[in-house]
């Protein structure tokens, strides 16, 4: 066992054009304020981050951690969650990703994966440079508007899906071994990665990869009425980073897990702040402590009611609250007797 780091916080929601959010060093004073230890780092904005300049300078890289330092924050990891969604888009999701990528590659669908590819390859390079050990990533999707089909299915599709989304990462996934780093998939609705079975057909085709990895966030997995917690016992080998996001799932006799076509708030299934929807955090926290979850405990916020300031000031108290400062001993030494192994053997009586 070990104890988790944290409490950290995903900038990505929070990053805007005014102070104190448009600044890294303001930014980082502002969540150490809020009593955050680490902060999770959105590669894309350049507000906060220069991928191009991180993935080629490890003395740019040893600054902007220091200056994070000087505020008492740590770079916890990087996030490429942007980049690794336009690795595979299908043709009908092409007008709304293209709004996320740089005006040179949009229209060309060839040309917008091959820079998301070198993004990807970019954060890696730029993570060990910072000498952080995991990369956040959306894997993309080829397959998804053909998750619940009808008609069904032409035999075929979704392997054919799968193959081409392992031939597209695996030199990103060889790239990350020669880095030391771990590519952590968020597995997510939207995603061809969404469940357990769907990363282990992905899994399979890559070998077994040992730098496929998972970014655990229980938030999805309710909303598809999962077992998050068996999740945990089931891939804990795998998960090496953790979203601390809540949800919640009403259903009701007009709407249940694919409610999508309402507004978040009118959902069935939405998103809260931490501790306030139906997570049981303390069976989370107490299974990846149990299964020596080797990473830090990340706020996400996203709610369809709260204010993102409160939530993150919230968020850092309800971490805390939350990590399991393991134990270093059994509650029952006390009453130890001491055995050799003679005095064992004596016991059974052999």
């Amino acid at each position: 066992m070990r104890t988790i780091r944290g409490p950290a916080l995903f900038l990505a929601q929070f990053a805007g054009n005014e102070a104190p959010f448009d600044d890294w060093g303001a930014i980082t004073r502002w969540a150490a304020g809020l009593g955050y230890a680490g902060v999770q780092v959105p590669s894309w904005d350049r507000r906060l981050f220069d991928l191009d300049r991180a993935a080629i300078s490890r003395d740019w890289c040893d600054a902007f951690a220091g200056r994070a330092a000087e505020a008492g924050i740590a770079v916890t990891e990087l996030s490429a969650h942007l980049q690794g969604q336009l690795v595979a888009v299908h043709p009908a999701y092409d007008p709304a990703f293209d709004g996320i990528a740089p005006a040179a590659v949009r229209g060309n669908p060839a040309r917008r994966s091959e820079w998301a590819a070198g993004e990807v390859r970019k954060a890696l390079t730029a993570s060990a440079n910072l000498g952080l050990t995991a990369l956040a990533a959306f894997p993309g999707a080829l397959a998804w508007p053909y998750v619940y089909p009808w008609p069904q299915r032409p035999v075929g599709l979704v392997e054919a899906a799968m193959d081409e989304l392992a031939r597209r990462w695996r030199p990103l996934l060889d790239h990350a071994g020669e880095m030391g780093v771990d590519i952590c998939f968020e597995l997510h609705p939207g995603e061809d990665l969404f469940d357990g079975a769907s990363f282990e057909m992905f899994l399979d085709r890559l070998d077994g990869h040992p730098r496929a990895c998972l970014l655990y966030d229980p938030s999805h997995f309710l909303l598809q009425a999962m077992d998050y917690l068996a999740h945990i016992d089931i891939y804990h080998p795998r998960i090496r980073m953790f979203h601390v996001k809540d949800a919640e799932l009403n259903p009701d006799g007009r709407q249940g897990v694919y409610g999508g076509f309402q507004p978040w708030l009118a959902r069935a299934g939405r998103f809260r702040s931490p501790g306030d929807g139906q997570i049981d955090f303390r069976g989370v926290f107490a299974r990846l402590a149990r299964h020596g979850f080797p990473g830090w405990a990340v706020v996400e916020w996203e709610c369809c009611l709260k204010h993102p300031e409160d939530g993150a000031r919230e968020g850092a108290e309800f971490v805390r609250d939350h990590i399991i400062r393991v134990a270093d001993r059994a509650f029952d030494d006390f009453a130890a007797g001491g055995a050799d192994a003679a005095a064992v053997q004596r016991m059974l009586g052999l």
